[in-house]
């Protein structure tokens, strides 16, 4: 199902900078130290303030609490955020509200209390349904744990449920990852996000293949679970509209999507970025740092303003991920650049070599494409001169 191309109103971003442990695998901004986290509830609320002008007064369409590991506040905490956005910003009644949350923080009291918070969709941190990968990934809980979670999810009255799962697991044969595929849609999600285990730097993995304690997996066999995947849910009825993202239809993420579409959003709390069409701006990763530029009224960001050549490669790069694509149209009105035009031989050869579709000027990447999206749209990006 092709995703229809109206304006999506802005979003808010809220990044919650804790979690109980850290994962092996993860570089996002956090600390399980949590004898902070009243202070930094009270400084998102501040910041929610001063940045109350950001969206130029526009409606606001969805909500996201990120992290970190959003779900380790109060349903009291969570309320109190709510209540400063709905009192500070113009919010679409019917606003798509999601919450990230491990299993391990959802017991059924804990759904309740979300619901009745205003929570109206769950992004859940699964990651495997294997007790070994999960003990290898530094997970804090187990298989049984995150089913019980999701069905407590449903039984309180959720119905807009994301689970996320990784693949290119190092020793992960492919038995497991089809079993967790199988796992994953008994517990019948209307969304998955799945993305590739990457090593980064400065994680425990970092660490542990610097030492060649680990061997990342190859890109072809990361690329073969990530179509193993795709091919498996589109035959459950879900369609991939966005490279790492799966939804049945009608239960697309208002928010990401929103990204993926260039549009306007808010970002509060450490490390959260912010857009407002002509610049980027981003919070400092440091929860002391913030704390105290938020006790002073101060908004501890750096801004970029953005060039023309760094819009259209922003656009290209998201889009072409997507299955809406890129309207080549859009580029033209907006920037006044031919893309087509100015790449006819190499757009042709996508099309030729089955990697993109190009119909009414919106150039849209297929299966094989996509598995090549990040390259191709480093190949179409313009040089800034």
């Amino acid at each position: 199902m092709q995703v229809s191309l109206y304006r999506f109103m802005p979003g808010i971003y809220i990044h919650i900078p804790f979690c109980k442990q850290a994962c092996h695998y993860c570089d996002f901004h956090f600390s399980t130290n949590l004898e902070n986290r009243g202070a930094i509830v009270r400084a998102l609320l501040e910041e929610l303030v001063l940045q109350r002008d950001y969206l130029g007064g526009e409606q606001v369409n969805t909500l996201y609490f990120g992290g970190g590991t959003p779900s380790v506040l109060t349903p009291e905490e969570l309320d109190q955020i709510l209540d400063t956005v709905h009192k500070t910003f113009s919010v679409n009644p019917h606003a798509e509200v999601t919450l990230e949350a491990n299993p391990d923080d959802l017991s059924r009291e804990k759904l309740k209390a979300l619901r009745q918070a205003g929570i109206n969709r769950l992004s859940v941190g699964i990651q495997s349904f294997d007790d070994v990968v999960l003990k290898f990934l530094h997970r804090a809980h187990d298989a049984a744990l995150a089913r019980r979670c999701i069905s407590d999810a449903y039984e309180v009255g959720f119905q807009n449920i994301s689970l996320d799962l990784i693949y290119a697991i190092p020793d992960q044969d492919e038995v497991v990852w089809e079993r967790n595929i199988e796992e994953a849609l008994r517990l019948k999600p209307q969304h998955i996000s799945s993305y590739s285990l990457t090593i980064e730097e400065k994680t425990t993995f970092g660490r542990w293949a610097a030492k060649g304690k680990l061997t990342p997996v190859a890109d072809d066999t990361a690329g073969h679970q990530l179509l193993v995947l795709v091919d498996r849910l589109e035959r459950a009825g879900f369609e991939q509209y966005e490279v790492s993202n799966f939804s049945l239809p009608g239960f697309q993420s208002k928010h990401n999507s929103s990204y993926w579409r260039s549009e306007k959003y808010l970002g509060v709390g450490p490390s959260a970025h912010s857009y407002d069409g002509v610049s980027r701006q981003f919070n400092v990763s440091n929860n002391a740092f913030y704390l105290k530029a938020l006790q002073e009224r101060r908004i501890p960001a750096t801004i970029e303003v953005l060039t023309r050549e760094d819009q259209i490669n922003d656009y290209l790069l998201t889009t072409l991920r997507t299955s809406w694509g890129t309207d080549l149209a859009r580029i033209l009105n907006l920037w006044g650049y031919d893309l087509l035009a100015a790449h006819e031989g190499y757009i042709g050869a996508l099309v030729e070599n089955g990697h993109a579709l190009l119909e009414s000027r919106v150039l849209r990447l297929t299966k094989n494409g996509k598995l090549l999206a990040d390259k191709i749209a480093s190949d179409l990006f313009l040089l800034t001169p």
